[in-house]
């Protein structure tokens, strides 16, 4: 089994990511791994040498991953580094994503000019030194009720049960979501917060928020 560094590098921000709390969660048992709502796949990228599928249905953040699945290290590296406003830039459609997310971080939605919370010309560095990681995964843009059914270690950081406001991608029935993780086969883990209620979760950990403190919640089948 592959044994990764703490607390590894993510590709790009994105609201919900994992970043500061993917040590606590159990490792996979599987050498397959799938993220049904990938996001950041952060679960993937701490494990990444496994064979990995992730799959998304949120078309901007689906076409970024399969623009750093294809991009060169120089190709990242040329991206410029100083932002005014995205739509006014010679840029790829995927391109204007990454950054997008990269200057605002912890949105839900690409930015068009830089949040107070960016470091943009050091994250495409770490991006280009970490491309290498995702060269084999399959990537898939599409529902997670297209899934087949496989042994594998799943984890299944769906949209929380309460949403912010603005957030692309909902859950129309969590009733269905919740017997639909139950259904897998091999192990699942589960992310939420304190307000979801679908599945009995148990508290995983405390972090310290922008404006106060957030527990981390999760269900497992072991």
């Amino acid at each position: 089994m592959f044994i990764p560094k703490q607390n590894e590098t993510p590709m790009f921000s994105y609201y919900g990511s994992k970043s500061k709390v993917i040590d606590h969660y159990p490792a996979p048992k599987f050498n397959k791994i799938i993220e049904p709502f990938a996001g950041s796949a952060r679960y993937s990228l701490k494990y990444w040498q496994n064979d990995i599928l992730i799959v998304e249905k949120f078309s901007k953040v689906y076409k970024i991953w399969e623009y750093l699945q294809k991009a060169s290290e120089d190709q990242i590296l040329s991206l410029p580094d100083l932002i005014t406003d995205l739509r006014e830039m010679d840029l790829l459609e995927a391109e204007k994503y990454l950054i997008g997310f990269c200057i605002g971080r912890g949105s839900a939605r690409p930015r068009n000019t830089c949040g107070k919370f960016n470091n943009w010309s050091k994250d495409k560095i770490k991006i280009a030194e970490n491309l290498h990681k995702i060269r084999h995964w399959k990537i898939k843009f599409g529902d997670y009720r297209e899934l087949e059914n496989c042994e594998a270690t799943w984890f299944i950081d769906a949209p929380y049960q309460l949403q912010i406001h603005g957030y692309n991608c909902k859950i129309e029935n969590y009733n269905d979501l919740a017997c639909w993780c139950k259904s897998r086969f091999g192990q699942v883990i589960i992310c939420e917060n304190a307000d979801g209620k679908w599945m009995p979760f148990r508290p995983l950990r405390e972090l310290n928020g922008i404006n106060k403190k957030t527990v981390e919640y999760i269900w497992t089948n072991d």
